[in-house]
């Protein structure tokens, strides 16, 4: 790159930044818009004792989001350490300071967290050191001695006397009882009582950690206490939700009594939260809804449908009516009557993992998108306005997760899941086409060396996953955990290939893709080849650098793409033989996708690149932009792109961002 092109590009993204500045998106370097779809996992909240409308909320990916107008819409503050495996499950805003928050949080499957302090209302982080690499479960405040925090560790719990810059263990170290802390309570008028869940019993201290006693009196054996409460104004009555129910105190956790009116099957109660306008009212989050009581327990009823998982409840101390609810999948619900009736509330927010995309052949701005993990609340969207809006497309799939997606040149929506392939029709979505022929005959099944699966059955529908759809002129191909079916009827039905040397251990094909009457395949070792819009196939050797291919393309003058960890290769030998992309600077790829009406393969890389990527199908050249977001694949949108990101939805990139200042790599003649 020159100098002049490179203080070009300079001018031009500081240029953007001050686009980005005027209009309210972002400050944290993103050059492309978050656009959602809304919803995903979210896990805590937190508030500003100043404005109850002005709100904290962590997430299961690093980040967490503020909200100025009482949780209708979130904005991305920051991501802790800039990691995308940290849950915060705890943000506590002192009182005292409100500038001054400190965040917990920890990693699911293996050792990580610690707690995050920041003094500049939540812009930067800096971590403590005596607690780097620690799992923190639990965090509170004193609420008569804002220096005092406490935090609960794997290890054990911990303390800090001077506002969260020092920390030190006041359990027992190395303690076979006390440790694995999931839950925190300080006592409102005293803060040297503390009460500890663990995942097996409750504890409590009496002198700031000097020594501990078990207040397990009434509580069946083996219980993780996920949430205890005290109640402000009479400490006495002590409220704790473990796996087997709810059980209150009423002399400070020396005898509990179990708590009636839940059924047993939503035992699993993360979280009690008390009306601050009325203590008898508590709301107990559970893994099968939202419970309300307005009789400090004595009866319960749910008031959410039973599929909804709570993590975190936020009652409004400003007006008590309103109620969020932080959820798994479903991203943050909010109740304008006290708690009975609740509605999305995700504006701003979307912790979605996208994986399949497609769109309308003559109506671009129209857009697909799936999503996994997310059972009933995922499935597929489409967007109508190029991706700025997203409406749920799911009925039918019953909570599946969807890999594949295929706008048709007939017309028709398709989408694979992880059970079957199904259509889009005016009444949800329903299977599509049965698998009506197979390989040649037995006879050349055995030559070729190819497996039937059992979903692949000559007149049974397909029940296995389909990880990738693609067209090419009139013909569907579909990659499958049962093999590679074609289509020459629109989804109608299916016909089993017939591949020609393929090996018995590949039945799972998890790649495809056509241009015209060209189609390559691959199950990640294998590869396969057909030059008559699949009537006939031929088992390929992959490039031999790569070692695992992770993307495929084809393009439009017949070139084959392949690309995984080692990089990028093309083929004008319909695979006899393979090139690298020359020059092109990075490892890794996870995406390829050819852009007809841009001559071009777009790609991304898994790294802790945010780049995307093209590369001109006649010269190789290659063009970058920097989205500011680690993606999972970019698409074309008109005259400007759209990407998914690892964990974050989709993010569009800003019209003006497609310009002939962006760097260019040029390949050498």
């Amino acid at each position: 790159m020159t100098k002049n092109l490179f203080r070009a590009a300079l001018l031009f993204r500081l240029f953007l930044l001050s686009i980005c500045l005027l209009a309210t998106l972002p400050t944290f370097a993103v050059n492309w818009f978050a656009v959602g779809p809304g919803g995903g996992d979210a896990r805590s909240f937190a508030v500003d004792p100043r404005n109850p409308n002005h709100l904290y909320m962590g997430t299961t990916t690093g980040w967490i989001y503020e909200s100025q107008d009482g949780g209708a819409s979130w904005q991305h503050l920051t991501r802790l350490e800039r990691r995308n495996d940290l849950v915060v499950d705890h943000i506590i805003v002192d009182y005292s300071n409100p500038d001054h928050i400190l965040a917990a949080a920890w990693v699911v499957d293996h050792p990580g967290g610690g707690i995050f302090v920041s003094e500049d209302g939540g812009h930067s982080w800096v971590s403590r050191p005596e607690l780097n690499g620690e799992s923190i479960r639990a965090l509170a405040q004193a609420p008569s001695d804002p220096k005092i925090f406490v935090a609960g560790a794997l290890s054990g719990v911990y303390r800090s006397v001077d506002g969260g810059v020092h920390w030190t263990q006041i359990s027992p170290p190395g303690s076979r009882e006390i440790h694995e802390i999931e839950s925190l309570a300080i006592d409102p008028r005293n803060p040297q009582v503390i009460y500890a869940g663990t995942w097996h019993l409750p504890w409590k201290t009496d002198d700031g950690g000097l020594h501990w006693h078990n207040i397990k009196q009434g509580v069946i054996e083996d219980s993780d206490v996920f949430s205890i409460i005290v109640d402000p104004g009479a400490p006495q009555t002590v409220y704790a939700s473990a796996c087997s129910g709810i059980y209150k105190s009423e002399n400070a956790g020396e005898l509990f009594r179990k708590v009636q009116g839940i059924p047993s099957s939503a035992r699993r109660t993360r979280v009690l939260k008390q009306d601050p306008g009325n203590v008898n009212i508590v709301f107990a989050g559970t893994t099968e809804g939202l419970f309300r009581t307005a009789d400090a327990g004595k009866t319960w009823l749910r008031t959410t449908s039973p599929d909804v998982i709570v993590n975190d409840v936020y009652v409004n101390p400003g007006n008590t009516n309103s109620v969020l609810l932080a959820t798994d999948r479903g991203g943050v619900l909010a109740s304008n009557d006290g708690g009975f009736t609740f509605q999305s509330a995700n504006r701003g927010f979307s912790a979605r993992q996208v994986v399949a995309y497609t769109s309308e052949r003559y109506k671009p701005a129209n857009l697909y998108i799936g999503v996994i993990n997310d059972k009933q609340t995922g499935g597929v969207f489409a967007s109508d306005n190029g991706g700025v809006t997203w409406s749920q497309r799911s009925l039918g799939l019953d909570g599946r997760d969807v890999f594949s997606l295929l706008y048709t040149p007939g017309d028709s929506l398709l989408a694979g899941t992880n059970r079957g392939l199904f259509r889009w029709t005016d009444s949800g979505w329903v299977p599509s086409g049965n698998v009506v022929s197979g390989p040649r005959t037995e006879r050349g099944r055995a030559r070729a060396g190819t497996r039937v699966g059992k979903a692949a059955l000559v007149g049974a529908q397909l029940q296995g996953s389909v990880f990738a759809l693609a067209s090419g002129d009139d013909t569907l191909y579909a990659a499958t955990s049962d093999g590679i079916l074609t289509s020459a009827n629109d989804g109608q039905s299916w016909q089993r290939a017939w591949l020609q040397g393929a090996a018995e251990s590949s039945p799972d094909w998890q790649l495809i893709a056509a241009d015209e009457a060209t189609v390559l395949a691959s199950d990640h070792g294998v590869m396969a080849f057909s030059a008559d819009h699949g009537r006939n196939w031929k088992k390929i050797l992959p490039p031999s650098s790569l070692n695992h291919v992770i993307a495929i393309a084809v393009d439009g003058s017949g070139q084959l793409w392949a690309a995984g960890r080692q990089g990028i290769f093309y083929s004008d030998t319909h695979g006899a033989s393979w090139m690298p992309v020359p020059n092109f600077p990075l490892n890794n790829i996870n995406s390829l996708y050819y852009d007809a009406a841009g001559k071009r393969i777009l790609l991304t890389a898994g790294t802790a690149s945010t780049m995307a990527y093209a590369v001109c199908i006649g010269d190789k050249r290659t063009t970058l932009w920097d989205s500011g977001w680690h993606l999972r694949f970019v698409r074309p949108v008109g005259d400007h792109l759209i990407a998914s990101t690892l964990y974050d939805g989709m993010v569009l990139q800003p019209r003006m961002v497609a310009s002939p200042l962006q760097p260019e790599i040029t390949a050498k003649k």
